[in-house]
């Protein structure tokens, strides 16, 4: 069975919480496409971006109320769409789905809790049923 790719968005506000959600993933054996680990200093970060995206296969971005209509995360997404990747984000409890970009809203979400519960809900959602397998 390949490793499911997964290429990881958030606002650096949230970076501790994006790289345990991350290790919990790699528990999955979910290769994950994070910043933190693949952009080499001195690498232009949109070159980067743009080769972390092109060979995932699904988008998860973090929500916070501060990067929900931010340039680069709609760039993102926008992108995510184009190369017709799956999308899945994942918000706090308390946000208003309401203010996700019509993309995020027209699709189910995830709701934020500890990286592990958050890891396990993802992975229970992208394995295939017994009937697709």
């Amino acid at each position: 069975m390949v490793k499911q790719k997964v290429f990881l968005s958030y606002s650096h506000k949230e970076a501790d919480w994006a790289k345990e959600f991350a290790k919990a993933l790699a528990d999955h054996d979910v290769q994950v496409w994070i910043d933190q680990f693949e952009v080499k200093a001195g690498e232009p970060v949109s070159q980067a971006i743009e080769k972390g995206l092109r060979e995932s296969d699904l988008f998860v971005v973090l929500i916070d109320p501060d990067n929900v209509k931010t340039p680069s995360l709609l760039f993102e997404l926008g992108a995510a769409i184009g190369m017709g990747k799956r999308v899945v984000a994942i918000v706090p409890k308390d946000f208003d789905p309401s203010k996700l970009p019509l993309p995020l809203r027209a699709r189910r979400f995830l709701v934020k809790e500890r990286p592990s519960t958050t890891a396990n809900e993802l992975v229970e959602v992208e394995q295939p049923s017994r009937q697709d397998a």
